[in-house]
């Protein structure tokens, strides 16, 4: 008999959601074999039966969060299946909506924020206070982004523990660690109308988290944003004369390798398009960590190119190729959608004419590419028809200028049209 366990993937993990059952009770495995899918705060991913057997107990239900290393299920002989409908963990699991808070914080409870033992350190602080303060790494970081006191929080989490839904529904009311009113005093508008016709669907684990991202984007980042055209003449006519070239040498040349081939280009000459802000600090990233934008289904998920400036164009075609594959087919690693440094993203293959994207953060800009296509342009006095594209930059108005991203864009629109292989 083999116990099978929210596998930790990636050490920031302390949880995970299982989305989907790919196997019942019952069922046949082999060892490797795709046994369910799970949902991450990093990515989702589908997790391999660890032994070969008969899946004998379900443990945890679809859309359940539980902490990693817990039992999941169960694999065992022919003769070991139950036949009773799958029953959670245990009674005192938390919902999809506030468990993400309870693993991480389990470790915590006795600690004070610098490690301290909290009988000596934080005796003056009451109980509620202690587990208001010790909430996940990732409440912490965002209370601290926005200047936040967790204990003006009224937390919804295991015994008032602050909640990532918590702290996001705080600061969208506009309290900051001055305000002494609770939270939530500003009334949310109904969706909808007592009586009316609607149907009502909850969200995906991994919609949730798109929307909890894109708010605190909005919240931490005063987005403004420049638009260039760019003549994609001189591109489109070496992607045709070199496709089959990479094609044979198993990479797809494609307009985003060139467009991520000139951004790297770019990071290197205006470095604080590279960066993030740390409080009243900027950090430059030595590294540039390229995320490329992956529309899925359900959702969007921006897998990154690591030291993509060591890559050439074929190496940025292959990495590009091989991370949307993946990202598709659930085959992605934790490490591979983190420490982005800068992203792009491309409205444009689904025909707009350009985007107003939000900033991946902690990034500070970000790229959208719109659609290529012919259009009618003055050349030299002359009307002509050229592949014509908008390149939109994004960018965080606290650490980049107008003039800034107009001398980016400016760098990116020259290396386009006079692209040299």
């Amino acid at each position: 008999m083999t116990n099978v366990v929210m596998p930790q993937m990636g050490e920031s993990i302390a949880e995970g959601t299982i989305v989907r059952w790919i196997k019942k009770v019952g069922d046949q495995v082999d060892r490797d074999e795709p046994l369910f899918e799970i949902s991450t705060d990093k990515v989702d991913a589908e997790i391999p039966a660890p032994a070969a057997g008969v899946l004998t107990d379900i443990k945890v239900k679809e859309g359940e969060t539980v902490p990693v290393n817990s039992v999941v299920a169960v694999i065992g002989g022919a003769g070991d299946a139950k036949s009773a409908p799958p029953q959670a963990a245990d009674a005192g699991t938390e919902s999809a909506e506030t468990a993400p808070e309870a693993a991480a914080g389990q470790s915590e409870v006795a600690e004070g924020e610098d490690g301290e033992d909290a009988g000596e350190g934080g005796s003056q602080l009451s109980a509620d206070d202690l587990r208001r303060q010790k909430s996940s790494p990732l409440v912490r970081r965002i209370a601290k982004e926005h200047n936040v006191d967790i204990r003006l929080i009224k937390g919804t989490g295991i015994s008032g523990r602050v909640t990532k839904q918590d702290i996001l529904g705080f600061i969208e009311a506009g309290k900051d660690s001055g305000g002494a009113a609770a939270a939530g005093r500003a009334a949310a508008i109904p969706a909808f109308a007592p009586g009316e016709s609607v149907k009502v669907v909850p969200m995906t684990v991994m919609r949730r988290k798109i929307a909890e991202h894109m708010v605190l984007s909005a919240h931490t980042s005063p987005h403004v944003y420049s638009v260039y055209e760019i003549n994609f003449a001189r591109v489109a006519a070496l992607r045709e004369a070199h496709k089959a070239q990479y094609e044979a040498a198993g990479a797809k040349l494609t307009y985003t390798a060139f467009i991520a081939k000139v951004i790297v280009d770019a990071l290197r000459q205006f470095p604080m398009v590279n960066a993030s802000i740390d409080g009243d600090n900027i950090v430059y990233k030595q590294d540039i960590n390229l995320g490329i934008a992956v529309a899925l289904d359900n959702g969007l998920i921006v897998p990154v190119i690591r030291k993509a400036d060591e890559k050439n164009l074929l190496g940025l075609s292959r990495a590009i190729n091989d991370l949307a594959a993946r990202s598709r087919s659930k085959k992605l690693n934790p490490d591979e959608v983190q420490q982005g440094t800068f992203t792009i993203t491309n409205p444009g293959i689904f025909g707009a004419l350009y985007g107003l994207p939000l900033i991946n953060q902690p990034q500070v800009a970000i790229l959208g590419v719109g659609t290529i296509e012919k259009r009618a342009v003055v050349i030299d006095d002359a009307i002509a028809i050229r592949p014509m594209c908008h390149l939109t930059l994004g960018y965080d108005h606290r650490l980049i200028d107008g003039a800034d991203a107009g001398r980016f864009l400016t760098f990116v629109k020259e290396r386009l049209e006079k692209f040299e292989m």
